[in-house]
């Protein structure tokens, strides 16, 4: 039987690299949004009670629009929907001692990177390394954010542009040793992007809002490759082994 993962001081560890690529994520948020007219204040609340770069991202101009509650509500609906399915999948790794309130706080915490690298812990993982994990994290989108709107525009666009990009490259990292290891992660994986590449160049699906474009593909992927390449459960694995 796998171990259950459950050290705090582990998942900060493993959370470490997550926060530095927030940070710089979230400097770039911080400039945008007292770029659009927000406060300080406003900008660093609205990071320390929402842990999604897109949905934030989205939020700005509406809000600086003066947009209806309505159209910023399902706007970060589409956008933010792909967390449902990941913490779907994520509640079949923790561990026994993850109580009701402790889900809720994780669900609030996942983010993609997150999701990942919990995903990727061989065995399940406990309440304690899921906390270290998300704090990490949780504080560098914070202080990030805090950094960027007390900057102001100080930075070159050319250079907000590249701290955005570094959230993408962070979780490409993330993704890329899984894939080397499992063939069928690494087929999935690129079907997910065969998929997306279609949706986005074909004009038939030009519709279809980016976020419901990241929930179908990632979806269908999953489905194909959970009925060709089922992921075997620990008691079928003792029982080979027996």
């Amino acid at each position: 039987m796998k171990k259950m993962n459950d050290s705090f001081p582990e998942g900060v560890k493993d959370g470490i690299p997550i926060g530095l690529g927030y940070l710089s994520v979230s400097f770039a948020f911080g400039i945008l949004a007292v770029g659009a007219g927000l406060d300080i204040w406003q900008a660093v609340i609205i990071s320390m009670t929402n842990l999604t770069s897109a949905g934030q991202l989205a939020a700005v101009p509406i809000i600086a629009g003066f947009g209806s509650l309505a159209e910023l509500a399902s706007t970060q609906l589409v956008i933010n929907m792909r967390y449902a399915l990941m913490s779907v999948s994520l509640s079949q790794k923790l561990g026994e001692n993850v109580r009701l309130r402790d889900r809720f706080l994780i669900a609030f915490c996942n983010t993609d990177e997150i999701f990942a690298v919990a995903s990727g812990k061989e065995g399940s993982v406990g309440r304690h390394y899921m906390l270290g994990l998300a704090l990490t994290p949780y504080i560098g989108w914070s202080l990030g954010t805090l950094l960027g709107a007390v900057a102001g525009n100080i930075l070159p666009d050319v250079l907000v542009s590249a701290l955005g990009v570094a959230m993408y490259g962070m979780f490409i990292a993330i993704v890329v040793p899984p894939s080397k290891k499992s063939r069928p992660t690494a087929l999935c994986v690129f079907t997910a992007i065969a998929m997306s590449c279609i949706m986005n160049f074909v004009p038939l699906f030009e519709k279809i809002p980016g976020g419901f474009v990241i929930i179908i593909c990632a979806a269908l992927a999953s489905l194909i490759f959970a009925i060709i390449a089922p992921v075997k459960d620990e008691n079928e694995e003792v029982k080979e082994n027996a």
